[in-house]
């Protein structure tokens, strides 16, 4: 689970919009917005090398930050960031303010384990139907990723949500249905599957 935090110091903003948002990325800051706890939304600037280094270093949307603007510190949760498409360059970011019993809403990538315990071992191919899931869960306990154990998985086998065994407070924002996140399948159709799926494939029920 995630209990890493980290700390940046920022600025507070007197002037928005697109000019002063323009004059800050010259300088080396980002512009950024802390919202939410029923709060006046607040506009701060960040050095550009410190959020990049935080975003390249991963985990960046799934990390609680303190934030610290004149001197008062404000715990965070990063929402949504927006790159420059050309250049690689951070040019926004949204932060949630979080307190102890704050519940979000994240996405958290799926990693698996065991495949040579699986049907993988004679040549099945695993057919990951969803790389991420969204969950909602504490602040505070947010995971780094789930877990999902292939031990005794065959060819032709569906893996489900309900076969992954998730922390405390955890839980898929899919409520309505037993959804799918991998698939063993035999070679041949594998591969052809494994080119076509997307993430967004409904789950077969």
């Amino acid at each position: 689970m995630s209990q890493e935090t980290y700390e940046l110091k920022a600025e507070a903003r007197e002037r928005v919009g697109k000019g002063s948002a323009r004059e800050l990325r010259r300088n080396g800051f980002i512009p950024a917005v802390i919202y939410g706890d029923k709060q006046a939304p607040l506009a701060i600037a960040l050095s550009t090398n410190e959020v990049t280094k935080r975003i390249h270093a991963g985990g960046f949307m799934t990390t609680i930050a303190t934030i610290e603007v004149d001197g008062k510190k404000i715990q965070v949760l990063p929402k949504d960031y927006q790159l420059d498409p050309v250049r690689d360059f951070t040019m926004h970011v949204d932060f949630l303010r979080v307190s102890g019993d704050t519940a979000v809403t994240v996405d958290v990538p799926v990693h698996f384990i065991n495949e040579e315990k699986s049907g993988v071992k004679i040549g099945g191919v695993l057919n990951i139907v969803r790389h991420t899931v969204e969950f909602n869960c504490p602040a505070h306990a947010i995971p780094d990723s789930i877990t999902v154990d292939l031990t005794g998985f065959k060819i032709g086998d569906s893996i489900h949500i309900s076969a992954v065994k998730l922390p405390e407070g955890v839980k898929p924002v899919i409520t309505d249905r037993d959804f799918t996140i991998a698939t063993i399948v035999a070679p041949a159709a594998g591969v052809e599957e494994e080119e076509t799926t997307t993430e967004e494939t409904p789950a077969s029920e």
